[in-house]
């Protein structure tokens, strides 16, 4: 906190510090017995009628009534990371976009509006559905990407994001991140002003390729350009698509990775990975729930690593729910660590 030269807490914000990073200390109830504090760090988002909105790094936004706080500064931008890549926001956001091709999009100014629906045979529609569409696969491919500016005010644009998913029969949803240089906090705290919700929110990890190869030699795992019937068979998505396909499909250079079951079944464990220039982005590694604990899902990420390396890349990146503790664990064993979260916020 900020400590006077007399040894008194200050406060050296003002509302002409909004959108940058500070660290506030306020007092948390007034009423109980001894004085009780509050620390926050994050973006402040906004400072409107005697109240600040700050952004933490996880995207939660914390409310601060001005005169409850006691010392306030800015603070530098968090330290860089000591390990693995360098990567920026901007990078990472487009390498993971190109990951999850939409089947059609559109530009809104710097924003890119991405959409991935099949259309639906007349005698198949459900009562009041939008004519030739149905519901999207993946909230990757079906969300507003916004890098930049979008050519319009922001309500403006939003009504432009609400009508462009609306025509296609779709639920309005704008892709955010928090937590690392360039992210929007700012976009967060107006979105949430706005009325839009936050539905869903997870981190995107990155690392070092090298060290995920080295971790096992990834015997008898299947590559394929393709995902076959039996890489299907595991994956957790039902009713896949021709769509969906379409998107598991998608990007630079895909590769799916099985480890075959028993018996002609299900596989013990699946794996996709895209290639992108220096990057390898991993997704649906999964493991048949009675093997796990055996090293399958390493197996499949050391196979996937080392046909990525010969490809050039050389750094990776993976994407990971804040909630499974048994991913987390893994990735974190293998050198990742996380570079910012992201989160879906829909429209209401």
């Amino acid at each position: 906190m900020e400590i006077s030269a007399t040894g008194r807490l200050e406060v050296r914000i003002t509302p002409a510090d909004v959108g940058k990073r500070v660290s506030v200390r306020r007092r948390h109830d007034p009423a109980a017995e001894g004085e009780k504090f509050t620390d926050t760090v994050g973006v402040l988002a906004s400072w409107d009628d005697g109240v600040l909105l700050i952004t933490r790094k996880s995207g939660e936004t914390v409310h601060i009534p001005e005169a409850s706080l006691v010392a306030g500064k800015v603070v530098p931008p968090a330290p860089a990371r000591r390990r693995g890549p360098a990567a920026s926001y901007e990078e990472l956001a487009h390498v993971s976009a190109r990951a999850w091709r939409p089947v059609e999009s559109e530009r809104l100014g710097e924003w890119e509006l991405r959409a991935a629906v099949e259309k639906v045979p007349r005698e198949a529609r459900p009562w009041g559905a939008v004519v030739g569409r149905r519901e999207g696969f993946t909230r990757r491919a079906n969300s507003a990407l916004p890098l930049g500016d979008p050519g319009l005010p922001l309500p403006a644009a939003l009504d432009a994001v609400r009508r462009w998913y609306g025509d296609r029969g779709l639920p309005a949803y704008v892709q955010t991140a928090t937590g690392a240089e360039g992210t929007q906090e700012l976009l967060c705290a107006e979105l949430e002003r706005l009325g839009w919700t936050r539905e869903v929110t997870a981190e995107l990890w990155i690392g070092a390729l090298a060290p995920v190869a080295d971790r096992d030699e990834g015997a008898g795992v299947v590559l394929s350009r393709e995902a076959d019937d039996a890489w299907l068979r595991r994956y957790q998505r039902k009713g896949v698509s021709e769509v969906a396909l379409k998107v598991l499909g998608s990007g630079p250079s895909v590769w799916f990775a099985t480890v075959p079951g028993e018996g002609g079944g299900a596989p013990a464990a699946i794996g996709r990975c895209v290639v992108d220039g220096r990057w390898a982005g991993f997704a649906a590694v999964e493991v048949d729930p009675a093997l796990r604990r055996r090293g399958l899902a390493t197996r499949v990420m050391a196979a996937l690593a080392r046909r990525a390396l010969e490809e050039g890349a050389s750094a990776a990146w993976l994407q990971v729910e804040a909630d499974n503790a048994g991913a987390r664990g893994l990735y974190a064993g293998m050198g990742f660590a996380a570079h910012h979260a992201y989160h879906h916020y829909r429209s209401v």
